[in-house]
C-alpha cells in the first residue's frame, strides 16, 4: 500500500515564485518532455521529467527530496531537450535547477557535485591543469591555457555562500 504524500503549499509557492517567467503553471502533463528526454530513454523511465514537474506543481516535497529520490532531481543533465520540445514552452530545466539548489541547501546533493564545486572553489576551475596536458599542448603547437584568477573566482563563489552550502572550508 502506497502512503499518500502531503501537499506542501509553501514549497509549491516557493518554486512558482522562483520560476522566472512563471512557466510551470502552463504544464498540462502531455509527457512530451519525458518522451524526448535522453536520460529517461536510457534509464527505462527511472528518470522522468514529467513526474518531477508534476510533483513540484502539486507541492509533493517528500516525493522530490531525500536520498531515495535523488536521481529524480540529479538525473537531469540540463541538455535542454525537454525545453525545446515542450508545446507550452515550460522552462523545465529552470525548475530542475531550482530543485537542485534546494537539494544542495538541504545537504542532499550527490558527492560528485560537491566535490566538483569544491575543486572549482579551490582552483578556480573544474579540472586543474596537469603537466602532461601542458606538454602535449606545447607539442601540438597550441597556446598555453591561461590560469584563472583564483582569488576572483573565490570571491564570486563566496558571495554566493557556496562554501557554506557544500559544507567545506577553503
Amino acid at each position: 500500500m502506497e502512503i499518500m504524500a502531503t501537499i506542501d503549499f509553501d514549497f509549491r509557492n516557493q518554486i512558482i515564485q522562483n520560476d522566472i517567467g512563471n512557466t510551470l503553471a502552463y504544464c498540462y502533463q502531455c509527457a512530451t518532455c519525458s518522451g524526448a528526454c535522453p536520460v529517461a530513454q536510457v534509464t527505462n523511465g527511472k528518470y522522468n521529467p514529467r513526474r518531477l514537474i508534476l510533483d513540484a506543481l502539486l507541492g509533493l516535497k517528500e516525493k522530490i527530496f531525500g536520498k531515495e529520490n535523488a536521481f529524480g532531481i540529479w538525473g537531469c543533465t540540463v541538455c535542454d531537450t525537454c525545453d525545446e520540445v515542450c508545446p507550452q514552452k515550460v522552462e523545465l530545466t529552470e525548475i530542475f535547477t531550482i530543485l537542485k539548489n534546494m537539494s544542495v541547501e538541504k545537504g542532499e546533493s550527490p558527492d560528485y557535485y560537491t566535490t566538483q564545486a569544491s575543486t572549482i572553489l579551490e582552483n578556480g576551475k573544474a579540472i586543474p591543469m596537469q603537466p602532461a596536458i601542458e606538454r602535449r599542448r606545447e607539442q601540438l603547437g597550441l597556446p598555453k591555457v591561461l590560469s584563472p584568477d583564483v582569488e576572483e573566482v573565490q570571491k564570486l563563489l563566496k558571495s554566493t555562500k557556496l562554501s557554506e552550502k557544500i559544507k567545506k572550508e577553503v
